[in-house]
């Protein structure tokens, strides 16, 4: 019995990548591992990580039934680790070992792996194993996959105009809001303020049932924001600053039109006036 190692996260339940799987089932008897490793920011860190956990658990429990259904015996787990170390990790765990290797991953334009050559670092992770890419375009299969909406706000990130505008894009599809805020002071190790609005916003959404995780990032937001998009799929940006060049460094630094010109992604600009935080 063959047994195939698959990494996947976004990915694993295309269609694209189950045929792969499907067409060496025809071959033989096979045995399927499928990892998830969740994404982790470079810098800075994550709140409400477990909200990244889950979404990776329910698009791998949709690919095993799939795949069980086909007739192929599947596993699969969750690790918060990098693809590559999750790679060698599973090469060390796996009993037996897996005797080939399948790297799921969005188009280039779309993939953070692909940016990062996280191929072909697994394929020299893999000890002469066999290493196969596979390219998932979700859209173009017809999947119904949620946006993932980068939003970059700072003092503003719980204000009314930017939560409104958030609800607005939940409203209008499938979406999914991965909230930075740069830090203040990066010489300083802890951020409670900015940890503190961070939480407060993930609250409000959450409880509002839109999926949203977020981070503390690095103190500037444009590389905070480029950041991001070199390690995730980003679809859209919105950027929330207090009103005019007068009371935002950031309109000041053009932020808005950098992001728009460095991305190439729709950036929308959300205005929040002073003192308008949600009240529990």
């Amino acid at each position: 019995m063959k047994h195939v190692l698959v990494i996947a996260n976004e990915t694993v339940a295309g269609r694209s990548l189950i045929e792969a799987l499907e067409r060496r089932k025809a071959e033989g008897e096979l045995r399927v591992t499928v990892v998830s490793p969740v994404n982790q920011p470079r810098e800075g860190y994550v709140v409400y990580e477990d909200t990244r956990r889950a979404s990776a658990g329910r698009r791998l429990d949709r690919t095993l039934e799939v795949l069980r259904a086909e007739g192929i015996s599947a596993s699969g787990l969750v690790v918060e680790a990098d693809p590559v170390a999750a790679v060698r990790d599973a090469l060390h765990q796996l009993e037996p070992p897996p005797d080939e290797i399948i790297v799921s991953t969005h188009p280039r334009q779309k993939s953070g792996w692909l940016r990062r050559n996280v191929v072909e670092r697994i394929k020299r992770a893999a000890g002469g194993r066999p290493v196969e890419h596979v390219v998932v375009d979700l859209a173009e299969e017809g999947t119904n996959i949620a946006a993932n909406v980068l939003v970059v706000a700072n003092e503003t990130v719980v204000g009314d105009a930017l939560l409104d505008k958030i609800r607005e894009r939940a409203a209008r599809g499938p979406a999914s809001f991965l909230l930075i805020c740069p830090q203040s002071d990066v010489t300083r190790s802890a951020h409670p303020e900015a940890e503190r609005r961070l939480r407060r916003a993930l609250t409000v959404l959450r409880g509002e049932g839109i999926e949203a995780h977020g981070q503390v990032a690095h103190p500037d937001p444009f590389t905070a924001a480029a950041q991001a998009v070199q390690d995730e799929r980003i679809d859209e940006i919105i950027v929330s600053t207090f009103p005019g060049e007068k009371h935002s460094s950031w309109l000041r630094g053009d932020l808005v039109n950098r992001l728009r010109k460095q991305t190439g992604l729709p950036v929308e600009h959300v205005e929040v006036a002073p003192e308008t935080e949600v009240v529990a």
